[in-house]
């Protein structure tokens, strides 16, 4: 009797989340919903030339350019896991570290799409954007940005 009980259950364990109608176990991956700016401190000068401010919606994260040395760098505003597929209000600012003088400013709305990080059938959804900033347009599409000089 106790083998007769035995397979069934050494079956379940086995399949893992197959049963539960998913095709792979999910992986552990945290992610957060969140809208990012990327760019390449060497774009911006000398290191630490600097300051990026990115807000979305009026929350702000702000920090300096980095060295030349990174490939590149980002900064990201977190947003509620809730957010939903909608658009964002993005305002990029960057100034000079040395002057204060604002060197870029620009602003965009931001089409959040969805992201699973872990697989479409497991847990986190999370909405995002990125956006790359540059030093002569402004907030512009990361696509293509190479990351070494």
């Amino acid at each position: 009797m106790r083998r007769a009980l035995f397979v069934p259950l050494l079956a379940v364990a086995l399949t893992g989340c197959s049963a539960l109608g998913r095709d792979t176990p999910c992986t552990e991956a945290a992610a957060d919903s969140q809208v990012s700016v990327v760019w390449r401190p060497a774009d911006f000068g000398e290191p630490d030339a600097a300051r990026l401010r990115l807000c979305v919606d009026g929350a702000c994260e702000e920090q300096a350019s980095g060295s030349s040395d990174d490939p590149f760098m980002s900064l990201a505003v977190r947003l509620p896991d809730d957010v939903g597929a909608k658009t964002v209000e993005v305002r990029l600012v960057v100034t000079s570290a040395k002057s204060g003088d604002t060197v870029v400013e620009d602003s965009a709305g931001a089409k959040l799409t969805e992201q699973h990080p872990n697989g479409t059938s497991c847990p986190p959804t999370v909405w995002t954007a990125t956006f790359r900033a540059h030093p002569a347009e402004g907030l512009t599409s990361p696509e293509g940005m190479k990351l070494q000089g």
